[in-house]
């Protein structure tokens, strides 16, 4: 099942003061723990629309395999219209999706996989009987919630999708944590430095050096996608040059054609996956997916009496 995450934002961050998603948890932005725990957790696709700073935005997070879309009409619009960019993206491109706002950020990887192990159409996690972030709905709803008149925005929209939404329950505060002013930040740090210790799992392939990693095959999955190394660059804010010095270097290691090029017609030139390519991209995402769960059951073994 092909799981995608949406993460909206947009915003001006006008009652915080300073732009949200650029804030320092630790070491790392509100916007890369997002990424981060939702990378961790198994999602596939993550696409993030941006609008108020998206250039500092994207550039701050093009090494992350993001897809990034804007809503050039921020600053007269409603959160609820950055979600239908996003959906409309995403038609036809997954099985489930993940929504949630940048601006909720410590949600964890567990809470994540509990959602898309509950079988639900439509659900929320709910810590204490609190409903919180983020969202999972099926790609079924998708089509009715862009139809949908937006009175209310999307809570509004998915009250009316025909779907009860569920309540997952999970131990996990992190879900409710939100962002909205510095009052809400500085609660959002101290909860952050006080969060259990977990495993991250980044999966390199290489040789003499790295050649495939999660950039890489979000790269490959937009070749596959529009059908041009070029496209596929501008929705990860990666330059042209850039792209086709990663797949090179790819081929060359793998010593293999990933990409086809065919040149002229009535539609120009055009990019595609090789089925080497293809299958190279299943595999990743089988053997990462694989790699993280087996960490997360192993943890705790070695380390649940060691770190708090």
């Amino acid at each position: 099942m092909k799981t995608a995450a949406l993460i909206v934002a947009a915003g001006m961050s006008s009652r915080m003061g300073q732009f949200k998603p650029m804030l320092s948890l630790g070491s790392i932005t509100v916007a890369q723990r997002v990424v981060a725990t939702l990378t961790q957790a198994g999602v596939e696709k993550i696409v993030m629309v941006t609008g108020c700073n998206a250039t500092a935005l994207e550039r701050h997070l093009s090494g992350n395999g993001i897809i990034f879309l804007r809503n050039e009409d921020y600053a007269t619009t409603e959160m609820f219209d950055s979600v239908k960019i996003g959906l409309k993206y995403l038609l036809g491109k997954c099985d489930r999706l993940l929504f949630t706002p940048v601006d909720v950020p410590l949600f964890t990887a567990q809470t994540v996989r509990t959602l898309m192990d509950s079988g639900a159409d439509l659900a929320c996690p709910a810590c204490q009987g609190q409903p919180g972030h983020p969202i999972l709905l099926s790609a079924a709803l998708i089509p009715r919630i862009l139809a949908d008149c937006g009175q209310s925005g999307l809570r509004g929209a998915l009250d009316r999708c025909g779907v009860p939404i569920v309540s997952v329950p999970v131990d996990d505060p992190g879900t409710l944590h939100d962002a909205d002013t510095p009052e809400d930040f500085s609660a959002l740090v101290d909860y952050h430095n006080a969060q259990l210790a977990r495993p991250v799992v980044s999966v390199s392939l290489c040789k003499e050096k790295v050649f495939f990693d999660r950039q890489i095959a979000t790269l490959l999955m937009l070749v596959d996608e529009t059908h041009s190394v070029r496209a596929a660059g501008q929705r990860m804010q990666l330059s042209y040059s850039s792209c086709w010095n990663s797949i090179r270097t790819l081929e060359s290691q793998l010593g293999c054609t990933l990409i086809a090029r065919s040149q002229g017609g009535s539609r120009g030139s055009s990019s595609d996956l090789t089925d080497q390519g293809r299958q190279l991209l299943e595999r990743y995402n089988a053997y990462e997916h694989r790699l993280r769960d087996l960490a997360d059951r192993l943890f705790p073994e070695y380390f649940g009496d060691l770190l708090p």
